[in-house]
Formats: C-alpha cells, structure tokens, sequence
C-alpha cells in the first residue's frame, strides 16, 4: 500500500487517493552455480589497491545495476566496446576496428580475441544478447531507456512491447563482426559505448545462473582485467584478483582491488591511517581536519543531489508547496556546514562543466538559475498553498540513505524548512541505500534525497530521466510541452539542429524547475585521500565515476 502524507485539515477536508505502479526487477536468489568462474590470479600482498565505498553495492549485473559504486565494480570486471581513458575520452576496448558509415546511422566493430572468464571467447552475439535482454520489458532494466538514447533501431518500440527484442538493430554478422544500425546519428555513440550497461553477456553462463547472477563468484562472470574473488550482496568486503587471461593484463600493474563498505568518515579515515585503506572518500569534519595533507585532493564530480518529490502524495501535487519547501533550503549552508567537500549549491538540474553547445560555452554559463535560496518567497508561497490545499499543517517524510553525509544533509534540510515553513514537518527515514532506491522505485515514499550522476556529456542524460512515465521518473511529474520539447531534441525535428536544440533543453530545464518538479540541493564535489604510492586511479565526471584498470602502487 502507497504511504500517504499526513495533512491536518480546517476549513476543508481532501480526500485524494494515489494509484502507483510498482517497478519490476531482477531477483536474486542464494542457490550456487556449478560453473567455474573463479579467479586465476589471487589477489594478495603489496599491490592490492584498498578502496573505501560509504554505501553497499547493490548489483553486479551490467543490464541491471544503476548506481555508482556497483559501476565502479563492473567496470573492473567487465568491458565493453570502449573504455574510457584518464581524462575521461572514448578509447578502443573490444572494438579492436570500428567503421562508421558516411551518414553515421551504421557502426560495424570488429570484436578483439578476447576471453570470458569461463573460457568461452567474447564474441559478437554476446554483445547482441546483453543489448536485448536491456531493453527486454520482462528483464525490466531501469536503464533501458539508455538504448533509445543512443539511437538504436527500434529500442523504443522493445520497451512499449510493440516490437521484440529480437527486432534491435544490433546484429552479429559473424563471431567477430557487430553490426548496430541508428535512426539518426548520435554525437556521443562511442562514449555510450563505455557504459557498463551496454557490456557483453555471456548467454550461456546468465541461462545457467538464472536470477543468482552476481551474488557469489561462481555465479558471476568476468571478461575484463579483474575477477571476483569473493563477494555476498551488501556485504562490507568485496575483493577482485586480476585476470591473467584478460587481453591487456600485461598493462595491469595491481594484483587486485578490495571493497571495503564503510559508510562513517570518521571510522574510514582511522582505517586509512592505520594503513587498511589507499583510496578513502571524506565529510563533514573530515575534510576541515585533513584538507591540508598532501594526499588530499578534491574532485569535482558530475552527480546532482536533489529532493524528489512524489507528486501523487496529497499535498506535494501542489506546485506551489513544493516550490515553497525547495525556496526554504538554504543550500550555501549545506554545503559549507554540513558537506565542506568541494560540494556547491544547486540552482539547476544541469550540472556545471557537463557539456558545451554550439557556442562552446557550458551549458550553465547561459542558461538560468532556478529555486533560489528566498525566504519571503517561500512563506508567500505556503500561505497559497495551504489555501489552496485548504490545510494549515502538513507532515512528510524524508527517505535517506545511512551514509553519514546524506544524514547530515538530511537533517539541515528539515531543520531549515521546519523553521521557515511553520506548520510543515519533516520526519526522516534512514535505511540502506538499496532500501531507499527500492522505495522510490515503488512510488512508496513522500520526499526523497537521490542523486542522479550523469552517464553521457550531454543535458538530456539529465532531462530524460522527468520525461512522463519515464522509469526513473518516480515523482510521477508529467508536462506535455517538457515532454515534447525532450523527445523532439532526442528523435525529432530539434534533433538535427544543433542551435535550436540546445536552445530547446534550456527550455526544458526551466519547465522542470520553474514547477519544483525536483528540489536541486548540491553539485557533488568528492574529498579524497590517496596515498602516496597510488597513482593511475582514474576519476570521470561522466559515466563510471572511479576506473582502477590503470592503477599503480609503488
């Protein structure tokens, strides 16, 4: 049952009931495989790279998986037609050759001898079966809508169940030769193609292991520079040893990775110190402590932090509560106080430094700021509101992930808004990060503090996701004309023209925000530690934020 707001009513009394669709998803079961996928190299010694995760892995499927810390695992584990280099461009990975034809609506790659870690060669039907079962409707990917993305032929009639998933434009011509047909030229095809949810699969090895995929190392599968060499879901350990039978293995310089879960910064950072850890991420009075050491650094990252917003819940269907609240969080002092990482407020939906237009300026330096930091607006505002909703108090709660920095942002956005909004009351639901994406996935949740990092350098990897009934749209917010103006810029008219596109999604960001659609609260910026005798880990604002295949420990 859909959890509704508590509204205490005067002069009027609402009755409202919410419907919500309850996303599917893969299960996991507990039975082990017979396969043998283990490791051949066992990761010990000096030069296993530690490396500390404040939240739980939360899948190993590269058809599944939507959050950074599980891509950070795959992507060690696994590679796909490119890979990313240190500075963040698309290089060659399996695609050993790639053609491209004159109207860019055709890519032939020519996959590289390459092996899985069952023995069996990568070959092109792994690619054609991995890029169907993402847009299969019964394998129910969150990231399907990735594929129409990119352009692929008849990727949207999959997902609508009008076409198979035999019909994808995507074909192995022979063992070596992968053939992907677009509707229209994409820009930015080959760094998709470095996102672990376009990776291979192994047919035969996913139909063995079934819905056990990725919960032990029998029952996963690698063909990068890196095996499982344990591994329980949301487990605090997960240890990789290297692949002696992974193609460029001769330019992999560590024997192994161990993920460590370790969600306070202050526990983390006595680790680090007591030598536990090479790779540790600070918060809060961490970074004031240690900022001057010389293995700080600060990294300024891709992901928006924002409060989604469950527009079904009586109440927040109001867009001029829902702007209220957003105008009473005071976001310079989240990030000054309660993150001190690098972190900057948030007055838009697009990130700073995520893509140039056709000017060559960041998208941000010309377009506008939204939901500004405005306490007398925002008063104005819930006195309409309450009006309008014919209610004076109003109580929602707030899901949060148990890291220590989302709990402290968590909790100055309820003391702000409380103490701007009298009437209006927060109530905070701490759980695992898995537990808070399950529950907004279901629609069961009020208000809830998510991130969004971005997986292509383009704004629609952002404005995609509000589109109506779009699968990570879980607010259910819906606008005909935002509608129009997105799919016009991915498929239709707008599509072919550069200028008027890129004038079109700065249109859509201020129909998005200008209805409090989301609440934007921080840009993330990351304060890490690394030790000294670490170099070659490579960070990415776009796509998989860490990539550790070029690490070095001296």
């Amino acid at each position: 049952m859909v959890k509704k707001a508590k509204l205490k009513l005067y002069a009027t009394s609402l009755a409202a009931t919410a419907l919500l669709a309850a996303c599917g998803g893969a299960s996991t079961g507990t039975t082990e495989s017979t396969a043998d996928t283990s490791s051949n190299t066992e990761a010990t010694g000096d030069k296993l790279l530690d490396v500390q995760f404040d939240v739980e892995v939360a899948s190993l499927d590269p058809q599944i998986a939507t959050d950074g810390a599980s891509f950070q695992v795959i992507a060690s584990l696994m590679e796909g037609l490119y890979q990313l280099d240190s500075s963040g461009n698309a290089v060659a990975g399996l695609a050993e050759n790639t053609e491209v034809s004159e109207d860019g609506l055709t890519y032939t790659f020519t996959i590289r001898d390459a092996k899985w870690s069952n023995g069996d060669a990568v070959t092109a039907n792994d690619f054609v079966y991995g890029w169907q079962r993402l847009v299969d409707p019964e394998v129910a990917s969150e990231y399907a809508y990735i594929m129409d993305i990119a352009g692929v032929e008849n990727a949207a009639a999959i997902m609508d169940g009008s076409e198979t998933p035999d019909k994808l434009g995507v074909t192995a011509k022979d063992d070596k030769t992968l053939e992907v047909k677009l509707t229209h030229p994409v820009p930015f095809f080959e760094s998709l193609m470095a996102f672990p949810s376009f990776f291979p699969m192994n047919e035969k090895f996913m139909t063995e292991v079934g819905a056990n995929y990725g919960t032990s190392p029998e029952t996963t599968i690698a063909n990068g520079a890196f095996t499982l060499e344990s591994y329980e879901p949301l487990a605090t350990s997960i240890k990789l040893a290297k692949n002696a039978d992974y193609y460029d293995a001769a330019n992999v310089a560590i024997e192994g990775l161990n993920f460590q879960v370790i969600k306070d910064s202050q526990q983390a950072m006595l680790s680090y110190q007591n030598g536990d850890l090479d790779v540790v991420t600070l918060a809060g009075e961490q970074v004031d402590l240690f900022k001057d050491d010389p293995e700080f650094t600060n990294i300024q990252d891709g992901y928006l932090w924002y409060v989604s917003v469950n527009t079904q819940v009586e109440g927040l269907g109001n867009n001029k509560l829902r702007e209220a609240v957003a105008k009473s969080i005071d976001k310079e002092a989240i990030v000054n106080t309660a993150l001190k990482d690098g972190s900057v407020p948030a007055d838009f939906a697009i990130p700073n430094g995520l893509a140039n237009g056709p000017d060559g300026k960041d998208f941000r330096e010309t377009a506008d700021t939204y939901l500004t930091h405005d306490l007398d607006a925002a008063a104005a505002l819930f006195e309409e509101a309450k009006e309008e909703l014919g209610a004076e108090e109003f109580t929602f709660s707030l899901l949060v992930e148990d890291t220590e920095s989302a709990i402290n942002v968590s909790q100055m956005i309820k003391s702000q808004v409380e103490a701007n909004l009298e009437g209006l009351t927060v109530e905070i639901e701490q759980m695992p990060k898995k537990t808070r994406l399950e529950r907004m996935q279901q629609k069961d949740y009020d208000m809830g503090l998510t991130r969004w990092g971005p997986d292509y350098a383009d704004p629609m990897t952002y404005l995609d996701l509000w589109v109506t009934d779009a699968s990570n749209n879980n607010g259910s917010w819906s606008n005909e004309k935002y509608d129009e103006l997105v799919e016009s810029s991915k498929t239709g008219d707008l599509a072919n023209d550069e200028e008027a596109r890129w004038e079109a999604l700065k249109e859509a960001e201020s129909i998005l925000l200008n209805d409090a659609a989301i609440l934007p609260v921080y840009q993330k910026g990351s304060a890490v530690m690394v030790k000294s005798n670490v170099k070659g880990v490579d960070s990415h604002a776009v796509g998989v934020p860490k990539v550790y295949k070029n690490a070095t420990i001296d």
